[in-house]
């Protein structure tokens, strides 16, 4: 789409995955990396970058191992990797791939636009333009049925990796959105609001 490339976006690579994993450590966070991550991807399908933002989901399951193993490996229809780290509810986040990964999508153009100015939001309404090329991607094992708790440990975590990320590459936190935000018909991360998040993130950044 046209919007990968418009006159207002800021060029910005992905990190390497040794920085990535740098990154993450400085900003407190605890890491597990999972087997051959850092060159597990799906880059055959198409480029990862400019990278504009991060993308938060949460992934409708339970239990730790099988959701870090389903984000890992994907399932029929939607290969792995699924994101490129998996926050479970104790606040790890494992690191399953580094480059492109299934997560976010088709969604709408003007939101993107919007994250790459830094600006307010406007609704989802559309779903052209090819997320998966623009973000980073993080799974939160949550059930996403609105009950299922979020641990401290975990929005703490998701806080922490969102700033690593923004941090290294100069954004605010308008750069982080909720898949619930980039494509239509999504709820996720259903139990917190992104505003609040990245009102921490924000204030993290200060």
């Amino acid at each position: 789409m046209a919007v990968a490339h418009c006159e207002e976006a800021i060029v910005a690579s992905p990190m390497s995955a040794s920085r990535m994993l740098s990154r993450l450590k400085a900003e407190g966070v605890t890491v597990v990396e999972v087997g051959d991550w850092e060159t597990h991807n799906r880059n055959h399908k198409g480029p990862w970058g400019p990278v504009n933002g991060v993308m938060i989901h949460h992934t409708v399951t339970s239990g730790s191992k099988r959701t870090v193993e389903i984000c890992r490996d994907g399932y029929s229809g939607l290969p792995g990797p699924l994101c490129h780290g998996v926050i479970t509810k104790d606040g790890r986040v494992h690191l399953v791939g580094h480059g492109r990964a299934n997560h976010a999508g088709l969604g709408d153009d003007d939101v993107l636009r919007a994250v790459i100015a830094e600006r307010a939001l406007p609704a989802d309404n559309e779903a052209n333009t090819d997320g998966n090329r623009h973000f980073y991607g993080f799974e939160c094992e949550n059930l996403g049925d609105g009950e299922d708790p979020w641990p401290a440990a975990q929005l703490e975590a998701v806080e922490r990796v969102a700033a690593a990320i923004c941090r290294h590459h100069g954004w605010t936190e308008r750069s982080v959105i909720g898949h619930l935000e980039w494509q239509p018909g999504k709820i996720d991360p259903r139990g917190f609001t992104m505003a609040s998040m990245r009102a921490r993130i924000r204030d993290r950044l200060q």
